[in-house]
């Protein structure tokens, strides 16, 4: 009986995309992603140091669009910042909506990972965009309301094409938040 190939790197990251998805990060050991892609446990290993490292590859474009988002962001102020983080923040969501998608309910537990730990301030810096930096607990609460009904409402409507779900995230943004656009 032949061997099966070794995995590749990329194929890891994706059964782990599927596996995170089906059973949440929590709920995937590194075995389960090594069984889906045919492979042994110490094979992932070999590519990956840990089932953190595997989670950090696979975030690391969505958390690199993020910084620079939060980059931006920080040149302005007001109404401004208001539309420069809903739109910035919207093409994140929708671009990165599977990755989202996969760790929907788990967000708070991997903000807790060496690896995320920098995220939750910039989704307070987030928030407080969204907000216009306003004090008032209405904008502030908005805020967060609108920040997290973008990131499940991409994480839920992955059969809404992007050309269609962008706007209208944005006209809801801007409605909740009162942002002309």
């Amino acid at each position: 009986m032949a061997r099966p190939t070794p995995a590749t790197h990329d194929e890891l990251l994706t059964a782990a995309a599927r596996r995170f998805a089906v059973t949440g990060y929590k709920g995937t050991s590194l075995q389960d992603i090594a069984r889906e892609v045919g492979c042994s446990k110490a094979t992932v290993l070999y590519h990956f140091a840990s089932k953190d490292a595997l989670l950090g590859e696979l975030m690391a474009p969505a958390i690199a669009m993020l910084e620079e988002l939060d980059a931006r962001i920080a040149e302005h102020t007001g109404a401004d910042a208001q539309r420069v983080a809903a739109e910035g923040f919207v093409d994140l969501a929708v671009r990165f909506r599977r990755e989202i998608a996969l760790l929907r309910g788990e967000f708070s537990d991997l903000l807790q990972q060496p690896t995320f730990m920098h995220i939750q301030q910039i989704s307070e810096r987030l928030v407080a965009a969204f907000a216009g930096f306003s004090d008032r607990p209405e904008a502030r609460v908005a805020a967060l309301v609108v920040l997290a009904g973008i990131a499940e409402t991409c994480g839920e409507f992955l059969d809404i094409p992007d050309e269609q779900l962008r706007p209208a995230l944005l006209a809801v943004a801007y409605r909740a938040l009162e942002v002309s656009n």
